[in-house]
């Protein structure tokens, strides 16, 4: 008996549908292992509630908005089919296209409603977050002063409100579109020349479809009168109804929206009686209506009677916008002193401002990252952030500023880099490294109290026991393999040795991550991460754990997807753990009659380059949420910090106990809560117009303020200057305390910009009853320098130009550190430090001299406590922290690689070059003393011996 092949054709088709199947198999088994990992770190997180709260809120919007679309647009074209005329007489064109349709009406009807169901669904699920806080909505207890509604009808109600009528609006659009193009094609509606004929069926349909959507647009227009407290006004406000919208543009829209529904009304007596004159005459009134009434009506009124007028007849929505504003970004609260400055520096001024003085930070975080690496990194695999922190920590029984960072893990810092050591061995940071803010060391070093690592056996230790391992930080590799056991991962480098044999191990004992102890588990996170080594390597067993998605601030965001977070996490110790806090906020842009800015742009300084965040446009913050997140083993707490937020309880109501109550916070950790940065510079940019509460003055933005450049940035590309961290009693505080602060100088239009200081804010940074208090000191005569004009006077000033180039000379360069304004002494003290750093690869800043000014007077000296003194007449009442510094002798060094030379780190110098720098630095100073007495001939002895010595130095650097 013999067979026949089967066709080939057929086999091709069974291999081609095989295929699709095992693609479509392999796509689903992707989309599960990154579904079934997302719910193991949620779950090990401790959050899995939330993961799952936003796939059903997601997946329930995708159905709503799927079936929204789906069943009107289905519906539509099943009308238009079934009801179509069976008789039609069509023309040949019409007969071609629905040659071509008929075969795939059956998919098409089911199919466009489909496609469009999708996009539809994608759309409202993406609206998540707005629906849940509908659905739980919190009152604010506040109404706004147009129409008297209770705040949160405009951040919940109005926002859903408005999304739903719009895309009902596009669903009855898209249905009257297909139900247009349905009867077209088979014959309910003809075009014969000019004369187009309808059916009956049609014409009940398309009328009715159109009485539906332009009711829609008459219910759209009249809650658009409520949306004119949110968007920027015809006239003089940014934000809010003036004069026109109160009486012009609200009562136009109710206008406008009654001859919508009456035109709707028409439309569904043309289904009726057929005729179609009536809602065509209404539509065009509609649209005639809408032009005169809602658009040329509005402007009449602003043009000829509100811009002669404006100070007078926008002065009591000025006050409501002033008042908003205000109120919605936290700073209505704001104590305004008036601080009359004065520019004298006499003697003994600071005496009144001791523990302020001795407080005063002169070592930059900006500047000291790589003296921290130089010094305190140990291996090419460990790494420090360019821009340091800045804390507070109790040494003996008193309060001491530091500047703090992590010695974290470089993961591009390995010399070999493989699976292995990327993974198994190289997995976590070890320490904290930690100077006093307000001294340094005899060769202008930062003064640790917290620093070295076992390897060198010489530890700084003033901040007691703690774990010191960094597995979760901001430079974390990607994922790290955990807890498998035999001491695989490198714990801290040996003594004098490059390699690991010999280096300490470890093995994580911790709960950091999901748990990979089976085979299906080792698979999932293989096609994650897309490694086989996961699945294959004889390093990962039963007992280890993958540690992933390690920045602190990737941690609580996705634990808390409703925050916006500040930018700057920082870490602290606290009960013997390395935690980084985090501060979260809570935002909106509908506050009615609030003034909008950009997130992004106000929170941009020096510090801080323009960051991108979903909700850029806001215009109403709070500080709501402090949030931890373990340095060793990342889990993450949440405390509900602002508890009388209604945005926050209202997410609390989303995502019940996933917030603790900020009772719950330890003594250690509440030491170490700060006033954030980023709600800090929000509010200083709109304190910068919003610190006058006159209308009349607003309107006149004769007294507007900003922030200062930074002047050490570039000419250039000039940065605004950042808020500091200092402790220090700013004026009416009945004692010192941890604080923020900022400048500001007058606004201009012009080029010409007057660089003096109008202003002063501060913000206590203590947790306490005066926790956030704002203090703003006003300058009623505007004498004293700014932050640019200082910088100026002290470039321009020969003495600190000549000084500063001799810092200059040979292979060495100045760096200038954050300039610092106090307000003690009855005036504004100015502090900078100055750096000077080698060109060498291995170098770093060294802090030499101190820059300091008040009034016009300045002083440049060796240590911070020699200028003070020299600045106010020889005595100035305090002593400031580097007191006992002496920088003509440098510290011994405690090991035979440290530096000696306090310019060029690593290299040893003679002692007769070092007795070289000595007498330069006397003649230098007998210059100086001489200048002062007015004693030329002594000035021109003490510089002949400034250049022999120069030169003699110069000869032994050879």
């Amino acid at each position: 008996m013999t067979t026949t092949a089967p066709p080939a054709n057929r086999s091709r088709a069974t291999l081609a549908i095989s295929a699709a199947v095992l693609g479509v198999i392999v796509v689903l088994f992707f989309v599960f292992a990154n579904v079934y990992t997302d719910i193991l770190w949620f779950d090990q997180l401790g959050f899995l509630n939330v993961l799952t709260t936003q796939w059903i809120a997601t997946g329930a919007m995708f159905l709503i908005g799927f079936v929204a679309m789906f069943l009107p647009v289905w519906a539509s074209l099943q009308i238009a089919y079934r009801w179509r005329p069976v008789y039609a007489k069509l023309n040949s064109q019409l007969d071609r296209y629905q040659e071509v349709v008929e075969p795939l009406r059956r998919v098409a009807m089911l199919g466009i409603p489909a496609v469009l169901g999708l996009f539809a669904g994608v759309t409202a699920a993406g609206q998540w977050q707005m629906v849940l806080q509908w659905l739980n909505r919190t009152p604010f207890g506040q109404v706004d002063p147009q129409f008297g509604l209770d705040i949160s009808f405009f951040i919940y109600e109005l926002p859903v409100i408005r999304g739903v009528i719009a895309f009902a609006s596009a669903v009855v659009l898209l249905s009257a579109l297909a139900a247009v193009a349905t009867s077209y094609l088979y014959g309910a509606i003809r075009v014969n020349g000019r004369e187009i004929r309808i059916s009956r069926t049609a014409r009940i349909q398309l009328a009715l479809t159109a009485a539906v959507y332009i009711a829609l647009q008459g219910v759209s227009i009249w809650f658009d009168q409520y949306a004119t407290v949110i968007q920027p006004s015809d006239g003089f406000l940014a934000i809010g109804a003036g004069f026109t919208e109160a009486n012009a543009t609200i009562p136009s829209r109710g206008i406008l929206a009654g001859i919508a529904l009456l035109v709707a009304v028409l439309f569904v007596v043309t289904a009726v009686i057929g005729r179609w004159r009536l809602p065509i005459v209404g539509t065009a009134l509609l649209i005639i209506s809408g032009l005169l009434i809602g658009s040329v009506y509005p402007w009449i009124v602003q043009r000829f009677q509100v811009e002669p007028n404006a100070r007078e007849f926008e002065a009591q929505y000025i006050e409501r916008n002033i008042e908003a504003t205000r109120d919605a970004y936290g700073v209505s609260g704001l104590e305004e002193i008036s601080y009359d400055a004065t520019t004298d520096a006499e003697a003994g001024a600071l005496r009144e401002d001791a523990e302020t003085t001795a407080n005063i930070r002169i070592i930059d975080p900006a500047l000291v990252s790589t003296a921290f690496a130089q010094l305190e990194q140990f291996r090419q695999y460990y790494q420090f952030p360019d821009f340091l922190d800045v804390d507070r920590y109790e040494i003996d029984g008193r309060t001491q500023d530091t500047v703090i960072s992590l010695r974290e893990l470089n993961p591009d810092g390995q010399t070999s880099q493989n699976w292995v050591n990327n993974t198994i061995v190289f997995t976590h940071g070890y320490g904290v490294v930690a100077a006093y803010g307000n001294q340094r060391t005899d060769d202008g070093r930062p003064q640790f109290l917290e620093s070295g690592i076992p390897t060198d056996g010489q530890l700084t230790n003033e901040l007691g026991e703690y774990e010191p391992r960094v597995y979760f930080g901001e430079f974390s590799p990607l994922y790290s393999i955990v807890g498998g056991g035999d001491n695989l991962e490198l714990d801290f480098p040996s003594e004098g040795n490059d390699d690991q044999d010999g280096n300490a191990t470890y093995t994580f004992t911790g709960e950091g991550g999901p748990a990979l102890d089976n085979v299906f588990k080792r698979l999932l996170y293989a096609i994650k991460f897309q490694s086989e080594q996961i699945f294959l390597s004889e390093a990962v067993t039963d007992e280890s754990q993958i540690l992933y998605d390690r920045n602190p601030l990737e941690r609580v965001q996705k634990a808390a997807p409703y925050l916006t977070l500040d930018n700057d996490p920082y870490p602290a110790i606290v009960d013997g753990r390395i935690v980084w806090i985090v501060d979260g906020y809570t935002t909106s842009a509908s506050y009615p009659y609030s003034t909008t800015v950009a997130l992004s742009e106000a929170i941009a300084d020096t510090y801080t380059p323009a960051p991108a965040f979903p909700l850029d446009q806001i215009n109403y913050i709070r500080n709501s949420v402090k949030a931890t997140v373990d340095a060793y083993d990342g889990s993450v707490t949440l405390y509900a910090w602002d508890t009388e937020d209604p945005i926050l309880q209202t997410w609390q109501k989303v995502f019940p106990n996933t917030l603790e109550s900020a009772e719950g916070m330890s003594e250690q950790l509440l030491s170490h809560v700060r006033y954030p940065a980023d709600l800090f510079k929000v509010q200083r940019n709109i304190l910068g117009a919003y610190h006058v509460t006159d209308p009349g003055s607003f309107f006149s933005t004769d007294d507007e303020w900003r922030t200062p450049n930074d002047p050490t940035s570039s000419a250039a590309a000039p940065t605004l200057q950042p808020p500091y961290y200092l402790t220090m009693q700013v004026p009416g505080a009945g004692e010192p305390g941890f604080t923020l602060y900022s400048t500001f100088i007058p606004r201009t239009a012009s080029d010409n910009e007057r660089n003096v200081l109008t202003g002063y804010l501060a913000a206590n940074a203590d947790p306490g009853p005066d926790y956030g208090k704002l203090t703003l000191l006003t300058l009623p005569s505007q004498t004293i320098p700014g932050p640019g004009l200082v910088q100026n006077q002290f470039s321009s000033d020969p003495e600190v130009a000549n000084q500063l180039a001799l810092l200059e000379r040979g292979e060495t360069e100045v760096l200038r550190g954050n300039l610092l304004t106090l307000p003690i002494g009855g005036g504004f003290l100015y502090v900078q430090p100055v750096y000077v750093q080698s060109t060498g690869e291995t170098s770093f800043p060294l802090l030499r001299k101190i820059l300091v000014a008040f009034g016009d007077s300045i002083a440049f000296e060796d240590t911070l406590d020699e200028a003070l003194d020299a600045l106010f007449g020889g005595d100035s009442g305090a002593e400031a922290g580097d007191g006992d510094v002496d920088p003509s002798l440098p510290e011994a060094p405690t090991d035979p690689t440290d530096p000696t030379d306090p310019t060029e780190p690593g290299v040893e110098i003679s002692a007769e070059l070092a007795q070289a720098l000595r007498d330069a630095r006397d003649a230098l100073l007998d210059r100086e003393a001489a200048y002062a007495a007015n004693d030329l001939v002594a000035a021109a002895e003490a510089d002949e011996r400034l250049q022999e010595a120069l030169e003699r130095a110069l000869a032994l650097s050879d």
